[in-house]
């Protein structure tokens, strides 16, 4: 069977420079190597993905020389599916409602960081600091009964158990410069969510869903997302999906030396066509030639 890559950018912004380069990475990949190219898009945030912004994706794409498959799937298209994998996982009880607002698990963090540092996960955010996984079962179903915002969070302690130990190959290299045989540290995300009472699944849960049913072969993504793969690992062993390749790219960065943002105008492909610039011009500014 022929590689399959796959480009899923979210329709909340225009794309960038960054976005330049891993789509044209994993373009080039599918031809080179005689596979599949898709495209995928990621719009389950119905508050900040945008039908325009999802038009001028694919203009930018079809700019860049880039052609994908028909149909692109679309996420928002799929939630029945998500919801499936999130039963599976109740119904090997590694799921509990959570109910605290933003808020609410801001200010739990701050009183317990008053005590003492609190853990916080690959990107900085702190961990869950909420006790619903101990709810009895009479206040969890009072609280679901009611309509009461709540997430549905994996207990990441008995899914690691579940899981046992867990590891991927890199191809690429992670932002310390991992490669080749990488343990999965799913724990230091703690007890992420999966789901929403108002959206039915969460980028981590759609990603591996999405990549199985497509038959995604290789993942190239950006060394950002490196320590994301510890959570997709362990909810594919979960959930019996196939593992994909992994291989984790540099990422294009502004002057400062910082990550690239979609609100940074000087480095989005629009205003950079705006400005006279050509796809071989994106190509040399990301160093693909």
């Amino acid at each position: 069977m022929p590689p399959v890559f796959r480009f899923a950018p979210s329709p909340n912004g225009y794309l960038h420079l960054g976005h330049a380069y891993s789509a044209l990475l994993n373009f080039d990949s599918a031809r080179q190597s005689g596979g599949r190219f898709l495209l995928r898009i990621e719009d389950i945030d119905p508050t900040r993905c945008r039908p325009e912004f999802e038009t001028a994706i694919y203009e930018d794409l079809a700019w860049l020389g880039i052609a994908w498959e028909e149909p692109v799937r679309r996420q928002s298209e799929h939630l029945s599916e998500y919801r499936n994998a999130v039963e599976k996982l109740l119904a090997q009880d590694l799921v509990y409602p959570s109910f605290e607002s933003r808020a609410e698990i801001a200010r739990l963090v701050a009183q317990r960081e008053a005590e003492a540092p609190w853990p916080r996960d690959p990107d900085g955010a702190p961990l869950y600091p909420g006790v619903a996984k101990s709810l009895a079962a009479d206040q969890r179903a009072r609280l679901l009964g009611s309509g009461a915002p709540s997430a549905l969070r994996l207990d990441m302690a008995a899914a690691c158990q579940r899981a046992g130990d867990i590891d991927w190959v890199e191809y690429g290299h992670g932002p310390g410069g991992e490669t080749g045989t990488v343990a999965a540290r799913p724990e230091a995300w703690g007890d992420v969510i999966l789901a929403r009472r108002e959206t039915p699944t969460s980028y981590h849960l759609s990603v591996v869903i999405d990549d199985a049913l497509q038959g995604i072969t290789e993942v190239v993504r950006g060394e950002d997302l490196f320590w994301s793969t510890s959570v997709h690992r362990l909810l594919q062993r979960l959930l019996g999906l196939p593992q994909p390749a992994y291989r984790h790219h540099r990422l294009v960065l502004d002057g400062e030396g910082l990550k690239l943002s979609k609100s940074t105008m000087a480095t989005g492909l629009r205003e950079l066509r705006a400005a006279g610039a050509t796809p071989a011009d994106i190509r040399r500014l990301v160093d693909l030639f």
